[in-house]
């Protein structure tokens, strides 16, 4: 290549540079030369023939749009593989906790649910259940007719957690009286329709426990609760 023939080269790279240079900066040149634009034909991704600029982008598009879509698919799949290895793990970890002792059980479930889950205002109501010197201090025992037990009536028939606000009156018998300050809770029965009794967590943030979030992590703790409680029955 002669040096002539190098300098061809570099100026006509120079150009083009110049020229994407300025469409990047006046995106409305087409606007404004509208002919121009129709005129202008492209190499077809896939064959000979040449297409339209219009036609080139949504080829690009629809290109970009397989491989997001592709993107998904794989992580949905792997989303629902880490769910059944979730699964299988909790069937495991409740197998493990119906041999644990209950005093145990019980020291095991406030730690967790402090340090592993900054649930600072738990309180865990047990029906039926004689209290001792090694209770934790979050555990209330209480008697099956107990008549603070009847505001919670329609949550041990659903079975299910509930989040949002609650009364007054059911805060204060949970939490004692700092429950008063607390802006939302999680309510969760223990046991085949709260049968065992209920966890309570509580948060000073209206919004933490609200009607619209998911409820299935507090299901499963309930039954890893439930399944450590009955450890020493059982």
């Amino acid at each position: 290549m002669t040096t002539r023939e190098a300098r061809g080269i570099a100026a006509a790279d120079s150009e083009e540079e110049s020229i994407a240079t300025y469409l990047q900066r006046h995106p409305e040149f087409f606007e404004r030369h509208q002919a121009v634009l129709a005129r202008l034909k492209l190499p077809h991704a896939r064959g000979s023939s040449t297409i339209s600029l219009v036609e080139r982008q949504i080829e690009v598009l629809r290109e970009k749009q397989a491989q997001l879509e592709g993107k998904l698919a794989e992580l949905v799949r792997v989303a629902r593989a880490n769910d059944a290895i979730s699964e299988r793990l909790h069937r495991f970890t409740r197998r493990l906790l119906r041999h644990a002792p209950r005093a145990e059980a019980l020291a095991r479930i406030e730690a967790g649910l402090r340090e592993d889950f900054d649930a600072f205002h738990a309180a865990l109501v047990l029906i039926d259940v004689m209290a001792d010197p090694t209770t934790p201090r979050f555990v209330r025992t209480v008697a099956a007719d107990d008549p603070n037990l009847k505001s919670f009536e329609s949550l041990f028939a659903s079975g299910k957690p509930r989040c949002g606000q609650a009364r007054d009156s059911q805060r204060e018998f949970l939490f004692g009286p700092e429950g008063l300050e607390l802006g939302s809770v999680a309510l969760v029965p223990l046991g085949e329709k709260g049968a065992l009794g209920l966890l309570a967590l509580g948060s000073p943030d209206r919004d933490r426990f609200h009607p619209g979030m998911s409820t299935e992590f507090l299901a499963r703790l309930a039954e890893l609760v439930s399944d450590a409680l009955r450890g020493e029955r059982g």
